[in-house]
């Protein structure tokens, strides 16, 4: 499975795909079991919103901090090698924690190494689809396989030996992720990006990348947009598994919420790396936040946990189109050199920000107003970011927007040296 044919890079590839498969796992148990995990503990729908809130907090300097330091060093695997050691000690300590204020110290900590995994191993997938030629989704796909496969093993495992067990399986995935990492090639600078970096960014000032990417109304509109739909996404996020378990499902039920999500993305991820560049990046936007308006809305009239498992799966048509679409958008807006930087300014949006704000607010909602009032005001949120990326789209459609300034410019000489068959789609990345 693993045998480098000669040019073609499918060792490197195939190590990479087992690890987007295997350290997706851990996204599984930290997002979905984890809060059953401390519910188990005896914490509140507050408290576990507390630390759900807590993580993203600290994330947004983690993100920062480590996407910097792999920009200004040139290496992806050394930095993700000390972030999953990291994740491994402080597994260690969670699983002997029991009180509330130490799980909310021990869990800050561990998220500061949790979050940043995710960006730079995304940012990895890019670097190496291009290097060989091909879309980064041949790559990032095997991470929605991953979730899927442990979303449903996982499920099926702590229904057996119980929720008191989900700290041990977070441990042994980190484990298997910390091994892959071995093999993995690293995803150095591409020298010919260097070569149309502009003048300003060899003074080594710190920041200037992030000013660079920050001074561009572009991306900065953008990333407003993107906020009021993850505050959405991420309330949905932290809180399906504690409304089907108040509906009466199992942690195999659960398994099979996620694994819906998870499946029906695949075949959208490659339906628009295929075809994708047909369309314009904003209409499809707008289309997946009206949908995401609908999943919300019909997830607060849903009393039947089957019926909850069915709506996951509108995952495909919310998350799939928007992650690919923004990932397109970013891309051809945020050169090569500062990848690694734009893809975490994306996550702490997507992630970070949103989830302070839907883990703190969402569980004082979800625990004094209820479920149903809980998902309209997420779908209040998909529907605000509707209204911002249609008007987005509008005016640019009205409006010849002028050559989307520097970054641009560096990102369309960056690509001007790509292999031959390269598309800026499969230049792009969450």
């Amino acid at each position: 499975m693993f045998s480098e044919r000669s040019g073609s890079g499918s060792g490197d590839q195939n190590w990479l795909r087992s690890f987007m498969f295997t350290v997706f796992g851990t996204s599984v148990l930290v997002v979905s079991y984890f809060p059953l995990f401390y519910t188990h503990l005896g914490f509140s729908s507050s408290q576990v919103g507390y630390l759900y809130s807590l993580g993203p907090l600290i994330s947004i300097l983690s993100n920062l901090f480590w996407s910097m330091i792999s920009d200004r060093l040139g290496t992806i695997k050394k930095i993700m090698v000390i972030l999953l050691a990291g994740q491994l000690v402080l597994a260690l300590l969670l699983a002997r924690a029991t009180e509330f204020s130490s799980v909310m110290i021990i869990l800050s900590l561990f998220y500061f190494f949790y979050y940043p995994v995710f960006p730079l191993a995304d940012t990895m997938a890019i670097k190496t689809a291009t290097r060989y030629g091909r879309n980064f989704i041949t790559i990032r796909v095997f991470g929605s396989l991953g979730y899927a496969f442990f979303a449903l093993t996982v499920g099926y495992l702590l229904r057996a030996v119980g929720s008191s067990w989900s700290m041990a399986v977070c441990i042994a995935i980190v484990i298997a992720a910390l091994l892959i990492t071995i093999p993995l090639k690293d995803a150095k600078r591409d020298p010919a990006a260097l070569k149309s970096k502009p003048e300003k960014s060899h003074k080594g000032d710190k920041g200037s990348g992030l000013k660079e990417i920050l001074l561009q109304k572009e991306v900065l509109s953008f990333f407003g947009i993107v906020f009021l739909l993850a505050l959405g996404h991420r309330m949905n996020e932290a809180f399906l598994t504690i409304s089907l378990k108040q509906l009466g499902a199992g942690e195999e039920i659960i398994g099979w919420a996620l694994l819906a999500s998870a499946l029906s993305e695949i075949p959208v991820f490659f339906l628009l790396s295929k075809y994708g560049e047909r369309f314009k990046e904003l209409p499809l936007l707008v289309f997946a936040s009206l949908m995401y308006a609908l999943r919300f809305l019909l997830m607060s009239y849903a009393h039947a946990p089957l019926a909850m498992v069915a709506i996951q799966a509108m995952h495909s048509v919310t998350f799939g189109v928007f992650y690919v679409t923004s990932v397109r958008y970013i891309t051809r807006m945020i050169p090569d050199h500062l990848r690694a930087t734009g893809m975490a300014l994306f996550t702490i949006v997507w992630s970070s920000a949103s989830g302070l704000l839907s883990g703190a607010f969402g569980g004082i909602i979800y625990e004094n107003a209820g479920r149903s009032t809980f998902y309209m005001v997420a779908a209040l949120f998909s529907i605000l970011a509707f209204g911002g990326f249609l008007v987005k789209y509008l005016l640019s459609s009205n409006t010849k927007v002028a050559p989307e300034a520097s970054l641009k410019k560096q990102a369309v000489q960056a690509q001007d040296s790509q292999p031959p068959g390269t598309t800026p789609a499969e230049n792009s990345t969450l």
